[in-house]
């Protein structure tokens, strides 16, 4: 259900004025091209790719259906983009056609995954094709929605989703509300001037994810290194718990996605009796000959044993949101 985040005019116009004074760097005013194959009306889109751009007087490409890769591939041909924005099934979607890996990166400049967690296979392969480095930034739509992006002069993917932006602060904390040392995972926790001013009409929502401090709980986990770069594990509810040990679908998911026979894959928690909750991978495969056993045999060169997952079923696609995030609860409720 949505629980309908209020953002003020002063969230939305600080959050353009952050990510502006974060890209203006690294940017020409009335120069740029970017591609948008997110809906305007996510978040996503709306900050990053028409307002924030606006601004700097970009032109702007929008892709109405990124669902068809091949027209999505013909589009780009016709102009020379510099910017892309997306998720990490996008992207992966797009390194699978062959058409698109034709195409002419030369004017590439920035390329940013948020949304999902950017797949360091994915990230590789993408700064091969396009020699543009995919960068992660993070936010959600309680914060406008940016709130971490990685240095854009970047060369090469680092695994984090980047260093808190302007005016904003972040910490991690423990179920308790206490901030953990470094290094060590806990909620991440988000203040500053793009922060929501509650849920519509549901002041109790509100209560349970804002502290008295004014910090946002994100309800995603992940921590902090001694760089100051946060890195997100992953959402706290998609968390399987294993004979008692915590097990992040997105490290089980990485792992899948660097078998070349893996198109797209989601890992989800199911019950076992034995060990209270199991691995289960949902995957779609580019090998058509890949099996169950070859994959969980993969994942355990690559993975600790509780880790490997126990099922695995084959599916055509996999079920996502308009923004193309896999939608890991309709896998749980059996869709």
């Amino acid at each position: 259900v949505s629980k309908g985040a209020m953002l003020t005019h002063a969230n939305i116009t600080s959050n353009v004025m952050q990510a502006y004074a974060w890209i203006k760097p690294v940017v020409r005013e009335g120069q740029e091209f970017i591609v948008t194959a997110l809906p305007l009306y996510h978040i996503f889109a709306l900050t990053a790719n028409c307002l924030t751009f606006l601004m700097i007087g970009a032109r702007n490409l929008l892709i109405a259906n990124p669902r068809d890769i091949p027209g999505f591939a013909k589009e780009w041909s016709k102009y020379p983009i510099t910017v892309a924005t997306g998720v990490n099934t996008l992207f992966n979607g797009l390194l699978n056609n062959d058409e698109f890996k034709k195409l002419d990166f030369s004017p590439m400049k920035i390329s940013l995954g948020g949304g999902m967690a950017v797949q360091k296979p994915v990230a590789e392969r993408w700064s091969k094709v396009t020699n543009s480095p995919l960068l992660q930034a993070y936010g959600l739509t309680e914060t406008s929605p940016a709130a971490t992006i990685n240095p854009l002069d970047m060369k090469e993917f680092n695994g984090s989703i980047g260093l808190p932006i302007s005016s904003t602060d972040v910490v991690i904390r423990n179920d308790a509300g206490e901030e953990v040392p470094i290094t060590q995972v806990g909620e991440i926790c988000i203040r500053g001037p793009q922060v929501m001013k509650g849920y519509w009409q549901r002041p109790q929502d509100t209560a349970d994810v804002m502290y008295p401090d004014g910090f946002l709980r994100t309800g995603d986990m992940g921590y902090i290194d001694h760089e100051g770069y946060v890195f997100i594990v992953d959402r706290k509810k998609d968390m399987i718990l294993v004979s008692g040990f915590n097990v992040y679908p997105n490290e089980v998911e990485e792992v899948c996605a660097m078998h070349e026979g893996v198109g797209d894959v989601a890992a989800i928690g199911v019950h076992d009796d034995n060990a209270g909750e199991a691995v289960k991978v949902f995957a779609v495969r580019k090998d058509p000959n890949l099996t169950a056993e070859e994959l969980i045999a993969h994942c355990r060169k690559h993975l600790t044993g509780y880790k490997v997952p126990k099922y695995v079923e084959f599916r055509a696609d996999l079920p996502r949101t308009n923004v193309g995030k896999i939608l890991r609860r309709a896998l749980k409720e059996g869709g």
